[in-house]
């Protein structure tokens, strides 16, 4: 029953919510006040992120009273909807522009139904045996799955060519990556195979391992830095002699 709502506020996993679920259900509190709602200072949120304490419900009970929720905690169902009825409207006063130039709905699922060229692909030739026939040598040459239904199969092709086989992205993938030269006799495997094909295969994906965690500790890096951008936007007043908003 929330799950448009949820959705229209990015929350990471609108469908399967349950707020019957007490920890998934403190969670999500805490989760729309920080991110959507925002009617506590930070430094007043800790009575809501302490989670595991048996005194939650009280500062839940407070926090609904802040807010000037009309239901109770026993009431939550209807207590969830009328917080994220508050965080979507919060959330539209903090981006009007973004959202006053959005389609209405209809003419979005218009817009999509006329790009889609398998929307008006006539049934009867689903089985057609030169459909089929077809289907399936384009499935063979792409390495894409067999499956029971020709027009799934179709889809999956179409997906397929949009993401990976349009001139831009062929383009991006002939790009060659030159490298330096590795010298793997400098490179201590720490263990023998008794194979030496076998050692230098193994010193080989090491070494292509530690690319990928440095890969991945620059994509940290930025994501720490994304999130501090967000959360922590200090202002320092040097006639006070501290930090804070």
């Amino acid at each position: 029953m929330f799950k448009r709502k949820l959705t229209a506020l990015d929350y990471h996993n609108p469908s399967a919510f349950d707020c019957k679920d007490e920890t998934e259900f403190r969670n999500f509190i805490v989760w729309l006040e920080d991110q959507k709602v925002r009617h506590y200072k930070i430094e007043d949120r800790g009575n809501l992120r302490n989670i595991p304490s048996s005194e939650w419900p009280k500062y839940f009970e407070k926090y609904l009273e802040d807010v000037t929720c009309p239901f109770s905690v026993q009431e939550r169902p209807e207590a969830i909807d009328w917080l994220l009825g508050l965080a979507v409207r919060l959330e539209y006063g903090d981006n009007v522009e973004k959202y006053r130039n959005c389609p209405p709905l209809e003419a979005a699922n218009n817009t999509q139904k006329t790009t889609d060229p398998l929307v008006n692909l006539d049934i009867s030739l689903v089985s057609n045996p030169d459909f089929k026939a077809g289907v399936t040598a384009l499935s063979n040459l792409l390495q894409i799955q067999r499956h029971d239904d020709y027009l799934v199969m179709l889809k999956a092709i179409r997906i397929l060519i949009q993401d990976r086989l349009t001139p831009e992205c062929i383009a991006k993938a002939n790009q060659s990556k030159e490298g330096l030269p590795v010298a793997l006799d400098k490179h201590i495997l720490g263990f023998d195979t008794g194979d030496a094909s076998l050692n230098e295969a193994a010193q080989i994906l090491r070494l292509l391992h530690i690319e990928e965690l440095r890969e991945l500790q620059t994509k940290i890096n930025e994501a720490i830095v994304a999130v501090q951008a967000i959360i922590a936007d200090p202002k320092t007043d040097h006639r006070l002699g501290k930090v804070g908003r």
